[in-house]
């Protein structure tokens, strides 16, 4: 595992430099071409997956992590061309996607047949705990999703039986311990542990059922005439439910809008989801780019503006 590892509320005097420690650029993303179970899969197989902060949930312990400072949630992403899918299954955690690039469908229950849920750029999309889902890039280019996963440890993925027998065809066996053996590269598992039981009828009838009425809990559209300013997405009183462990926010800017100045005391990641975003504090400024994610230090008096029509989706953490 490959990690930046960066100190816990830095200082408020910060410096211009360490900022852009805390900044992980589209650009640089290291992707994971193996980090699930369902890698090999035909369909699944083009995948990348990143873990940008925190440990995430991926089972290759190669994952490249760009930040690792704890948060209290993670954020992730996938990037997927045309037509590929990744494959059904549960997470104990809040797990949140924002649309970056690309049409998607989002699709529920063990066979993805329950419901069904297309998104495109700067929707959100929050799934429920305990249920099956998985996504397909539907468009005509590749795409990229941003993720927010709830908790340090947001546990391990519960998969749909059908994903364990098609991974053993192409020799990937995922372990009880939560870790990959790849068969087809003469790998065994160590002994004393035991391949992960294919998920039982009894657990997949404790899982939740989603249907297509459910549609207004799981996905807020990217508004069709934006107002420059705040709207809480993710929380008490948003527009979606309340998940454990953070609220996300999508700030919609035009040309000198900047925000209020504030100083978080908890943590706060801002990802640029379209435009360019300058994050203004009194050590220096440093600017997002379309797709760069940045952690700001607790602490640290800090707004947004830009100089161009931008959305901003700011996850904090409670």
């Amino acid at each position: 595992m490959v990690a930046t590892i960066l100190n816990e509320g830095i200082s408020a005097r910060s410096t211009a430099a360490s900022l852009e420690a805390r900044v992980v650029r589209y650009a640089d993303l290291v992707p994971c071409l193996n980090a699930f179970v369902d890698t090999r899969t035909p369909g699944s197989d083009a995948k990348e997956n990143f873990t940008i902060i925190g440990p995430g949930v991926s089972e290759n312990p190669e994952q490249h992590i760009h930040i690792a400072e704890p948060h209290g949630f993670n954020i992730g992403g996938a990037r997927q061309p045309p037509g590929c899918t990744n494959s059904q299954h549960s997470h104990d955690t809040a797990e949140v996607f924002v649309v970056h690039s690309g049409k998607w469908r989002f699709d529920f229950g063990e066979n993805g047949d329950d419901a069904q849920v297309a998104a495109g750029p700067g929707d959100v999309v929050s799934f429920p705990t305990h249920a099956f889902r998985g996504f397909r890039n539907v468009g005509d280019g590749p795409g990229f999703l941003w993720s927010v996963l709830g908790g340090d440890d947001p546990g391990r993925v519960t998969w749909a039986p059908a994903v364990f027998e098609l991974a053993r065809e192409y020799g990937l066996v995922l372990l009880e311990n939560g870790s990959l053996v790849d068969t087809a590269k003469g790998q065994r598992p160590p002994e004393g542990i035991a391949p992960m039981p294919v998920t039982s009828r009894d657990a997949i009838a404790r899982l939740r059922v989603m249907k297509d009425a459910d549609v207004d809990e799981v996905l807020a559209r990217a508004p069709a005439d934006p107002i420059p300013g705040e709207t809480l997405v993710i929380g008490p009183g948003g527009v979606l439910p309340a998940t454990e462990g953070f609220t996300l926010s999508r700030v919609v800017m035009t040309a000198g809008f900047e925000s209020d100045t504030t100083s978080p005391s908890l943590p706060e990641v801002a990802f640029a989801q379209h435009g360019a975003v300058v994050v203004r504090t009194d050590d220096g400024d440093v600017t997002l780019n379309s797709g760069d994610t940045i952690t700001v230090p607790r602490g640290l008096p800090r707004s947004y503006a830009s100089d161009g029509d931008a959305t901003l989706i700011v996850v904090r953490g409670t």
